[in-house]
């Protein structure tokens, strides 16, 4: 896989995760439907370890194309509001439309 290809894949991988916890109401995306609507802790939640899994792939990318630099927390908290921007869609679609 071309570095390209692997930072579309991270960017698409990120853009599907960030907005996953707006656009079901299963716990984690494959456990147990909630009863009613889930709470806002629970998809706080799972935005976070959606952003965890992404910064997990891109690292992953990244030292199987070559030597991982190390980040500090600059880095990691441009990825946060990278991430939280990419969910947007996913939280105007949830909260700010109406059905």
């Amino acid at each position: 896989m071309s570095a390209t290809a692997a930072v579309w894949l991270v960017l698409v991988f990120a853009l599907v995760t960030a907005n996953l916890p707006f656009v079901n109401e299963r716990l984690a995306v494959v456990g147990p439907r909630a009863a009613g609507r889930k709470h806002w802790l629970v998809r706080l939640a799972e935005l976070a370890a959606g952003c965890g899994l992404t910064i997990g792939l891109g690292r992953f990318l990244e030292a199987t194309h070559g030597q991982a630099a190390p980040q500090g927390w600059e880095f990691y908290a441009a990825v946060f509001f990278l991430f939280l921007t990419l969910a947007f869609p996913g939280f105007v679609w949830r909260y700010l439309q109406r059905h």
